[in-house]
């Protein structure tokens, strides 16, 4: 397991966003791992894989994300960051990977692979693989221009052009709930970039490319990772090209 990995846990930069200030700019140092965690108020089996994405976004190589599903708000909590557009997103992936059904806590780790988000060192596992190759094939950098946030996604590896969607994931940077009914009934947890929305703003063929989006979409959203990401057969989510985070530095 590489140094980036190993000392995983003690890093302090944190993957959120700070004040706002007229200016944006993407990570200095880019991105090696995208965690997807697919979790549930709803479900006793969930606060130790959402412990584990809380320890992740503390570690400026690695975007950790929460997306809050509804199929289990019938057990008596209906989850107040979830959305049925999050479970959409990961009964997608069920289709992507073969699956014939999700589950939770399901952590997607760079939309190559799966695993059980609680368990720690199967996380830690699939990140160190693409670690170890050097990160994501593409780069992503965001800067501003006039009223603009603009992301510059580069060229695709010799042999490696595919088609992929630029999607906009957006997010708040924590979010402490109290529980009162269902499986967790009476404990307090506090969520760590639980995703609020997230749309695909843009097409990206191989070749470099420049997106433009208005400051003001921008400002309006807590925090905003950008994924760029492969597309399989009937529009399935594949393998995330590269990736980062619209961070609004302060001053």
């Amino acid at each position: 397991m590489n140094k980036t990995i190993r000392t995983l846990m003690s890093m302090a930069t944190a993957v959120m966003l700070c004040c706002a200030v007229p200016s944006y700019a993407g990570d200095a140092a880019q991105p090696t791992g995208v965690v997807e965690l697919f979790t549930s108020q709803g479900c006793n089996s969930c606060p130790p894989a959402d412990a584990v994405l809380n320890d992740l976004s503390h570690d400026s190589s690695v975007i950790a994300l929460g997306y809050h599903v509804d199929y289990w708000d019938y057990l008596g909590w209906k989850d107040t960051l979830g959305s049925a557009k999050n479970t959409e997103r990961q009964y997608r992936y069920g289709k992507s990977f073969g699956s014939r059904s999700v589950y939770t806590p399901q952590a997607v780790i760079n939309g190559r692979a799966h695993v059980n988000g609680a368990n720690r060192g199967a996380v830690l596992g699939e990140l160190a693989k693409l670690s170890e190759t050097g990160g994501f094939p593409v780069g992503i950098s965001v800067s501003q221009a006039g009223d603009s946030v603009v992301i510059e996604a580069g060229a695709a590896p010799a042999g490696g052009a595919v088609d992929a969607h630029l999607i906009l994931v957006y997010f708040d940077p924590e979010r402490p709930v109290v529980i009162q009914r269902g499986e967790n009934k009476g404990k307090t947890i506090t969520y760590v970039n639980p995703v609020t929305d997230f749309q695909t703003a843009g097409m990206w063929h191989g070749s470099a490319a420049r997106f433009e989006f208005p400051q003001s979409e921008i400002d309006r959203k807590g925090g905003c990772a950008v994924l760029l990401q492969s597309v399989r057969a009937g529009g399935l989510p594949g393998p995330i090209l590269g990736a980062a985070v619209i961070r609004k530095p302060s001053s």
